[in-house]
């Protein structure tokens, strides 16, 4: 693997936006290699004074940050001590009245399960100026990175992306089984049983194929390749842990001929 350049090695070819003090920029971080960046989240890490970011920025990108820049972890897991949602937010309110440049830096995409929205609406509600980043997400970029397409033209017209854990008590499982749908799924590893089991009784095949993706394009990640009926059982006999991504549909059966990453490619 080459050695990481060194953040003042990095230059921009142009300034693509004005990045003022006293203004958040809520920008994805995409979903683990450095290389997925958009060149919007790079100017924002080195033009930042102080970057807030989530559990899921891996070291190499933050590696990227400016020398100058302050960095305040503000990361938030499953089931482990994590940072609650209202002093993050305050705590960018804070930091822009101080007069900073506020790069709030998250995994994936801050409007997709990122609770982006909730940021920059409280933001919006106290006047702070604040940009959103838009950056490539774990749903999409893991599964690509596998072999996984999220639509192929003879396999399906629609894709349905939802999250397996909300405080609203989550989606009508039985109801997007119906659909026909592949269904890609964030942060479902521990409701898996319940959903697996709704959808099959919502109509899905027990012989469905689903695709685990874990530690998205990463160094570290895996993929397992089971059937919805088998899923549970056989993820728990893997070994992998999350963060996962959860492809189920008829795209998983591509994965043989599109699997396209060479274990000794660099990446992550």
């Amino acid at each position: 693997m080459t050695a990481e350049p060194s953040p003042d090695s990095l230059s921009l070819p142009l300034e693509l936006a004005d990045f003022r003090p006293g203004s958040v920029w809520l920008a994805g971080a995409g979903p683990g290699d450095p290389g997925l960046l958009t060149l919007l989240a790079l100017q924002g890490l080195r033009q930042a004074d102080v970057i807030v970011h989530d559990a899921l920025v891996g070291e190499r990108i933050m590696a990227l940050a400016a020398p100058s820049a302050r960095l305040e972890f503000a990361g938030k897991r499953g089931g482990k001590p994590s940072a609650h949602q209202d002093d993050i937010t305050n705590r960018l309110i804070e930091l822009a009245r101080e007069g900073h440049r506020v790069l709030r830096l998250k995994g994936g995409d801050p409007f997709v399960f990122g609770r982006g929205g909730e940021e920059a609406q409280a933001l919006a509600e106290r006047g702070i100026p604040f940009r959103i980043i838009p950056g490539i997400t774990a749903g999409i970029a893991g599964p690509a990175y596998a072999g996984i397409p999220a639509t192929h033209r003879t396999a399906n017209q629609a894709v349905i992306l939802a999250t397996g854990h909300s405080c609203a008590g989550g989606p009508d499982w039985k109801a997007l089984a119906a659909t026909g749908a592949p269904l890609i799924l964030y942060m479902a590893w521990k409701g898996l049983p319940g959903i697996a089991a709704a959808l099959m009784e919502g109509g899905r095949s027990a012989d469905t194929p689903v695709g685990v993706v874990t530690d998205a394009t990463t160094e570290r990640q895996r993929v397992l390749v089971t059937s919805l009926g088998a899923c549970v059982a056989d993820l728990e006999a893997s070994g992998m842990e999350p963060p996962a991504i959860i492809v189920i549909g008829e795209v998983v059966r591509l994965r043989p001929v599109l699997d396209w990453l060479p274990k000794e490619l660099p990446h992550g």
